[in-house]
């Protein structure tokens, strides 16, 4: 542990490591807290594509955490710098929420459902058959298909949801085209957060709480790794991986000395 408290920044997930839905889990006001004392460079990265940073920024402030806007990076905006960078000026049909309108259309990416370079699912309360059609019928026509994040499920207060991944896979049997997919573990995501915390890989680490996105990809970028049992791998799912976490910890609350 004393080796992981060295570090000079942390890459954290959000959902399952910091709060279930409206509800922040126990010790992640104490982590927090240890990170501004320490004077720590920290991102939350979540592969969450619905809430812009400030969205973000004020659901951890009703929660009672004061955490700065530029602590945070969304899978939302990993997408839409990826594809600014592969295409200007291009045109997406999009189903997902306002984080990822926004996101996309700060880079200059366009919302049209008429001949679009790129269909983007992210994750959508308005997620319906007619909007399954019509990124059928567009990824079929040629459009680029593109997925915030590979997670299949996600933590909430009543328990797991379908998340990104699960929201796609229609579209792929329909299509038999495979989603390009942007967030956690795809090396991406994790080269553009360490760029903005400005450290390099080894003095840095990631916190979460899922084995096939957040552990894998500290793993593959070279970051020290902890899994935290408070979201929604289990220790018994864990042991099923073929890779593991250097550190596992019930909750983030048992990382600052003397809170375990």
């Amino acid at each position: 542990m004393d080796q992981f408290r060295n570090k000079s920044g942390y890459i954290c997930d959000m959902d399952g490591v910091i709060y279930h839905g409206n509800r922040l889990l126990p010790g992640a006001k104490e982590f927090v807290e240890w990170l501004y004392r320490e004077k720590k460079k920290f991102l939350f990265l979540t592969n969450n594509s619905g809430k812009t940073p400030r969205e973000l920024q004020d659901k951890l402030a009703r929660m009672g955490l004061e955490v700065d806007e530029q602590h945070f990076y969304t899978s939302a905006l990993a997408t839409a710098e990826f594809i600014a960078a592969q295409m200007p000026g291009a045109k997406a049909y999009v189903i997902g929420e306002p984080g990822l309108y926004n996101a996309l259309y700060d880079r200059g990416i366009t919302l049209s459902d008429i001949n679009p370079d790129y269909v983007v699912m992210g994750e959508s309360p308005n997620y319906n058959y007619d909007a399954i059609c019509k990124a059928v019928h567009l990824v079929q026509k040629g459009a680029r298909f593109i997925g915030c994040n590979s997670d299949l499920t996600g933590p909430t207060e009543e328990g797991l949801v379908p998340s990104c991944r699960a929201l796609v896979a229609p579209i792929e049997m329909a299509t038999g085209q495979q989603a390009y997919f942007i967030g956690k573990p795809n090396p991406l995501m994790m080269r553009t957060g360490l760029k903005l915390l400005g450290v390099h890989s080894q003095d840095a680490a990631i916190i979460g709480d899922r084995m096939d996105t957040d552990i894998v990809a500290g793993i593959e970028s070279g970051l020290d790794t902890l899994l935290v049992l408070s979201g929604v791998t289990t220790r018994e799912e864990m042991e099923r991986f073929p890779y593991r976490p250097r550190l596992i910890l019930n909750g983030v609350g048992e990382i600052p000395p003397g809170e375990a």
